[in-house]
């Protein structure tokens, strides 16, 4: 399952996207909506600072802290 690598402590905002950017830090970019034109622009919410690792993925869990998980890779084929 997921381990929490970072307590970041963030409370999302509806019409918001949470994730883990490129220097390891918690982001957020508002939604794309119809008929809309949205800024890509990110707004960088907590820093964590998070060194991540091959072959995991990184994301934002319900309490607002930064986990991990192991991604299912290389299945076999039936």
């Amino acid at each position: 399952m997921a381990k929490v690598v970072a307590k970041a402590g963030v409370k999302k905002e509806p019409g918001y996207l949470y994730f883990v950017n490129k220097n390891g830090d918690v982001a957020r970019v508002q939604m794309a909506r119809r008929g809309q034109k949205s800024s890509k622009k990110q707004e960088v919410v907590a820093k964590t600072g998070v060194k991540r690792e091959t072959g995991y993925l990184y994301f934002i869990n319900k309490d607002g802290d930064v986990a991990m998980a192991k991604m299912a890779r290389g299945r076999k084929k039936k």
